[in-house]
């Protein structure tokens, strides 16, 4: 490894190296970790250490520090004293699923059993509290009502299940309204007014952990209550919570969230959980895709688990992922593996599809240079009230990253209103975009890189050319500060298990903490072919100075996506992650391709 400080291109520089008294302070590392952990913010080896080496007990916060805490614990622990039915209710996607499982797994625990957990039909209700649902769980006699990953935009809701005689508590991490908190009986969530917990970005599941959290230290610690009620806690102990960290590391991992501070912790114990867990749909579920246990990664949670939990709401029942997560039957394991492995193909298939359709829509409607090309678009912008809202987030990352522009699709379920999808493609910060187009929008919502949005039949016509407007407006900015920054140079010869180990010491890798970035310099193209099926991968081949290959893969590539020709024989600029794949059982240290220059 080498340092630079030179810019390569406009679009790319290479970090410069740690002053000397930072590599004074961190000392204790190999070059290449000091240069990382630099890169990240981290200066000192107090720093490091806390980072390098979560500590569960050391680096998460108290849970009653979280305003509403007390509250929250105290009715849950009335409730279950007193035999109330309690409803949890949960968002449909990964992150309110694990979440919706990590409560029940601790009422299960302590042996109460009056209580059902309700995931709304994303097609046919919709996102967060409806109040067709809460009649139908007043009607079954629920007495408190406990949200997860929704309810804090949801005041008509809590009201109505207040006048249904419903307490409600809010467990959330999304923004609140600005017209205010809904009138719940407690709210739990680290971003409204008055709270001081530390960890402001926890998901929706993290957030549910910390509730769990509390209740165990209470339930282990006491006072239990001042009525001195006989809990099932005898193999309850301080701690036990750690084994519902699967489900809260799939769900951090999944949503985005960043992977600093106690998400990190979450996330890192989450995977040491996930190899060891003794749930049974869980080892159903790795058996279906042919995993090994010991190897879960990030990327294994990303791209493997979490779709196919989203594939029940998309595709099928949401209640089918949270029952393969809950149950403790193995035939009903199995067999709901298998189901979510299948309707995630079928999920594949349909956004294959609609993938196609799209791009010959968006195709038809470009205008194409003097030699028969097409220009390329500021912003890309369809609909078909046939387009199934669910599946249009995932068509338009796949648009975004080929087009490599932003892309907004709309589509219509049984409403009258547009719902749509969007993603930046690397070019604008859409949080920004959304909101300098706001007037043609009834709703939206999302971060710098992925949305969504509602608008109406009237307002729609109108959606490409304030898009438009509004993208000029706000791109300037975003383009003169989101130049690629290569984390260091190295050579092929570098590509080796030594470097490898060293690199997954920072794992996991995700928001807030990028997979590392690396700049290999002129370096000669052996070979170059389409691999896949259907040949839709691009690999490359290069050579350490001993002869042996290093290959560089990127997925959905073709050469002509790249603007320099590239040849057999001819040298090139790559920028590339290093990464260990295990696929087929067949380990093999590899360049996942980033840019080529």
């Amino acid at each position: 490894m080498r340092y630079a400080t030179m810019a390569i291109m406009s679009k790319y520089s290479v970090r410069e190296a740690p002053s000397g008294e930072i590599e004074k302070n961190l000392l204790g590392y190999s070059p290449i970790v000091r240069q990382l952990l630099y890169g990240r913010g981290i200066t000192n080896a107090e720093e490091a250490e806390k980072f390098l080496n979560p500590h569960y007990e050391n680096h998460t916060h108290d849970p009653f520090l979280m305003k509403d805490m007390e509250k929250s614990v105290e009715r849950i622990l009335r409730a279950v004293q007193t035999d109330e039915r309690i409803a949890i209710f949960s968002d449909y996607d990964a992150d309110g699923i694990p979440g919706a499982v990590v409560l029940h797994d601790f009422l299960k625990k302590i042996g109460y059993l009056n209580f059902e957990n309700y995931i709304p039909d994303r097609h046919g209700e919709g996102f967060g509290l409806n109040q067709k649902a809460i009649t139908q769980l007043a009607k079954a006699d629920a007495k408190l009502l406990i949200t997860i990953d929704c309810g804090i935009t949801d005041s008509e809701e809590v009201l109505h299940a207040n006048e249904s005689g419903i307490d409600v508590i809010v467990t959330d991490h999304h923004l609140p309204s600005q017209e205010g908190l809904p009138k719940a009986y407690a709210i739990l969530n680290p971003k409204q007014a008055g709270c001081t917990y530390p960890e402001k970005m926890l998901c929706g599941s993290g957030v549910i952990f910390k509730l769990v959290q509390a209740l165990v230290q209470r339930l282990c610690v006491g006072p239990v209550s001042e009525h001195g009620a006989i809990f099932n806690v005898g193999t309850l102990k301080i701690g036990w919570e750690k084994w519902l960290l699967d489900m809260v590391g799939i769900a951090t991992l999944s949503d985005m969230v960043p992977l600093t501070g106690e998400n990190r912790v979450f996330a890192y114990y989450g995977l040491k959980v996930l190899k060891k867990s003794p749930r049974k749909g869980l080892t159903e579920l790795l058996s279906v895709l042919r995993m090994n246990r010991a190897d879960i990664t990030e990327d294994d949670v990303g791209f493997s688990i979490s779709p196919r939990i989203n594939a029940a709401s998309r595709m099928g029942i949401p209640m089918d992922a949270f029952r393969l997560f809950a149950t403790t039957d193995d035939k009903e394991a199995s067999t709901l593996a298998k189901h979510l492995d299948k309707i995630n193909n079928e999920r594949k298939g349909k956004v294959a599809s609609l993938v196609k359709e799209v791009r010959k829509v968006v195709e038809e409607r470009s205008p194409s240079t003097g030699s028969g090309r097409q220009q390329p678009r500021k912003v890309v912008v369809a609909g078909n009230p046939n387009w199934r809202p669910a599946l249009l987030g995932l068509v338009a990352n796949s648009l975004a990253e080929d087009m490599r522009c932003p892309v907004f699709l709309w589509g219509r379920e049984e409403s009258i209103e547009l719902k749509g999808s969007c993603r930046a493609g690397g070019s604008v910060d859409l949080s920004l975009m959304m909101h300098e187009a706001r007037a043609v929008f009834s709703d939206f919502g999302g971060h710098k890189e992925a949305g969504g949005f509602s608008t109406t039949l009237e307002k729609v016509h109108l959606l490409e050319a304030e898009l438009e407007r509004a993208y000029e407006k706000v791109r300037s900015a975003y383009v003169a500060d989101s130049g690629t920054v290569a984390d260091a140079v190295l050579t092929f010869d570098e590509v080796n298990d030594k470097t490898w180990q060293e690199i997954a010491t920072l794992a996991p890798f995700g928001v807030g903490n990028p997979k590392p970035v690396f700049l290999f310099e002129n370096a000669k193209m052996r070979k170059m072919e389409q691999f896949g099926k259907e040949k839709q991968h691009l690999k490359l081949t290069f050579a350490k100075t001993n002869g042996v290959y290093v290959n560089a893969i990127q997925f959905y590539a073709k050469p002509e996506d790249f603007p320099s020709a590239l040849v057999e024989g001819r040298s090139v600029n790559l920028l590339a992650n290093l990464e260990r794949s295990t696929f087929g059982n067949r380990v093999e240290l590899r360049l996942r391709i980033v840019d080529i220059f």
